[in-house]
């Protein structure tokens, strides 16, 4: 998910962009903006994304029928 082809641009992890907090990024084309705008310059960086966290799993609600095949 990291290094996809196809990713959808957004400022919180644009090359040109640094975090000022959650709700601000500091662009070099364009100044403070949201961290889900983007524009024409795009560039996407990897190592600025944060991929969501796993889900856990919820080992307190299975049974042993669940695992029966």
């Amino acid at each position: 998910m990291l290094f996809r082809k196809k990713m959808d641009p957004r400022c919180a992890y644009c090359a040109k962009g640094r975090t000022l907090d959650e709700e601000q990024v500091i662009c070099v084309k364009r100044g403070v903006v949201s961290p889900e705008d983007h524009c024409a310059s795009f560039s996407y960086d990897p190592l600025r994304r944060v991929p969501p966290r796993p889900v856990k799993l919820a080992a307190d609600k299975l049974s042993k029928e669940d695992f029966e095949v």
